[in-house]
């Protein structure tokens, strides 16, 4: 079973999560309480979104995120690098748009969705700035980034919770569930190594997304971002 590095290689993370796709969405539910429906609910009202839009679910996994984005009735457009999570996610979001493709060099025309999402797979690229600069090009003029990811609690307390969670109990629950529990350890890494909203915040204002805000979810264990493109 592969487990990917910090270095974040696209063929190696995207070979460990082919080695997670079986039971993935199970093992996410158990170690995230089941918050994932409502997380990716809040992501999708922070859009504006309807019929007659189309967005873009970059990293979109097994289609969980993509299946609350098409609930607004707009067109989505699910895209990741995983061709077994990809599998997965024809059998669970039926009727959406899927394709592989990579965050890096997106598969997509310039200005062809009117927004643009990525929910807890922005820290698995090796080039955020450049990940956030090819989902602007694809954005309208006008249209909206998301952004979705694990973060730090505020205060010392929160972040030592967080860190003894994720660092001590989520690897205990991925040996009991998941298929490849190693991958679990770079789960932990790559969210203590992630910046902090302004840490993020400012990568996309440096890769030319304007009016960009953030709003802390769950006691700042997740942190939701929106830009625009002008």
């Amino acid at each position: 079973m592969s487990r990917a590095d910090l270095d974040k290689q696209s063929t190696q993370v995207s070979a460990m999560f082919d080695d997670v796709a079986k039971g993935y969405d199970r093992t996410r539910a158990i170690l995230w309480f089941g918050q994932m429906g409502r997380w990716g609910r809040i992501t999708t009202d922070c859009l504006d979104l309807g019929p007659g839009k189309r967005v873009l679910d970059v990293a979109c996994g097994t289609g969980t995120s993509s299946r609350w984005l098409a609930g607004s009735g707009a067109k989505v457009v699910g895209c990741d690098f995983s061709p077994a999570m990809l599998a997965r996610a024809h059998t669970r979001a039926p009727g959406i748009e899927l394709v592989l493709g990579d965050a890096l060099k997106l598969p997509f025309e310039s200005g062809t969705f009117d927004a643009a999402t990525i929910s807890f797979g922005l820290r698995n690229v090796a080039d955020v700035p450049l990940a956030l600069a090819e989902m602007r090009r694809v954005v309208r003029p006008g249209g909206h980034l998301a952004v979705c990811e694990f973060s730090h609690p505020p205060g010392r307390a929160g972040r030592a919770a967080a860190d003894f969670y994720l660092r001590r109990v989520g690897p205990l629950i991925a040996r009991l569930v998941s298929s490849n529990p190693e991958a679990y350890v770079y789960l932990a890494d790559s969210i203590l190594a992630w910046p902090d909203p302004a840490g993020l915040a400012a990568d996309m204002r440096g890769a030319g997304w304007d009016e960009v805000a953030w709003r802390r979810l769950s006691g700042g264990m997740v942190a939701l971002h929106r830009g625009t493109r002008a």
